[in-house]
């Protein structure tokens, strides 16, 4: 994690909020007890934790001066082992050598998908390099998560890849595309993706979108927009963005339910039971599931 991150105001806020105090050798330890008891208190049965890799250079070698966060597949795949309600999300820049030797040993060690953020991860989802990377992940049928809209949490590098329809290579070579956020907005005046998002959706079978951080003020106007088409809705799946803060949208759920919803300090929790009184339904809740392949009536 580089210091850059380290001093940004949504870390120290989360920081804070969490308890965890300045970074030192005991805090992912302290974070690793934090999210398992954060699963516990909901009705989750499992939950995706993802890896994060790195930038690299256009020679395909690892770029430790524009990398911000750097989360590795093996110790994702050692907090699975250690925690059955834990899923292995990889991660892997298709810019970097080994690219689908790194596939082929993630999938051997179980994950459930690939994790992208293009816009902090510094690459093209529409370049041909990532061709190869998309036949590999249609040949092991695992699903692409990949960010799409703005992104404050992060230092970006590479703002013009938001666009979801950078995507639309994947999903012509067979592969299974999640957008993440539903191309929504990180901050006012920001462009919105959301209309791009919901064509793809209608278009493309295997065109889905989390929910993760739509419980936020710029991108919550998404699922009012999105749960008034019921095609949009059916491609729609459960993400919270845990540990990012949840917010009711204030302006459509009740005073009541909104501070009862404040006074719920797991935000994961949280984030559930805004979207469960905004109407999701009960398919939406299982959908996530269906698409990674997990077993029948897990939530």
């Amino acid at each position: 994690m580089s210091e850059q991150l380290l001093r940004s105001v949504p870390f120290r806020f989360m920081r804070w909020r969490l308890g965890l105090g300045e970074y030192g050798p005991h805090t992912e330890s302290q974070l690793e007890r934090l999210l398992i008891a954060t699963i516990n208190q909901t009705a989750l049965d499992a939950a995706v934790v993802f890896a994060f890799d790195g930038v690299y250079d256009k020679e395909g070698y690892f770029d430790p001066t524009h990398t911000h966060l750097y989360v590795t597949n093996d110790y994702v795949i050692a907090l699975a082992k250690r925690h059955p309600k834990i899923l292995f999300g990889a991660s892997v820049n298709p810019y970097r050598k080994d690219a689908i030797a790194e596939i082929e040993r993630c999938v051997q060690a179980g994950a459930v998908l690939m994790k992208w953020l293009p816009i902090v991860q510094n690459f093209d989802p529409a370049d041909a390099k990532c061709i190869p990377f998309y036949e590999a992940l249609a040949h092991y049928k695992l699903p692409l998560l990949s960010h799409t809209g703005g992104e404050k949490s992060l230092p970006n590098l590479k703002v013009e890849v938001a666009d979801p329809r950078l995507l639309i290579p994947a999903l012509q070579r067979g592969v299974t595309v999640i957008a993440a956020h539903c191309g929504t907005r990180s901050w006012p005046g920001e462009r919105d993706f959301l209309p791009e998002f919901m064509r793809m959706a209608q278009d493309y079978e295997h065109c889905f979108g989390d929910t993760a951080a739509l419980c936020l003020p710029a991108r919550s106007h998404g699922m009012e927009i999105m749960l008034k088409r019921p095609a949009v809705a059916a491609k729609l799946l459960h993400g919270s963005d845990w540990p990012i803060l949840s917010l009711p949208p204030a302006m459509t759920l009740s005073l009541h339910r909104t501070i009862r919803a404040l006074r719920t300090p797991n935000w994961m929790r949280r984030d559930i039971m805004i979207k469960q009184w905004l109407g999701f339904d009960d398919a939406y809740w299982h959908r996530a599931a269906h698409v990674l392949k997990m077993p029948q009536g897990m939530v």
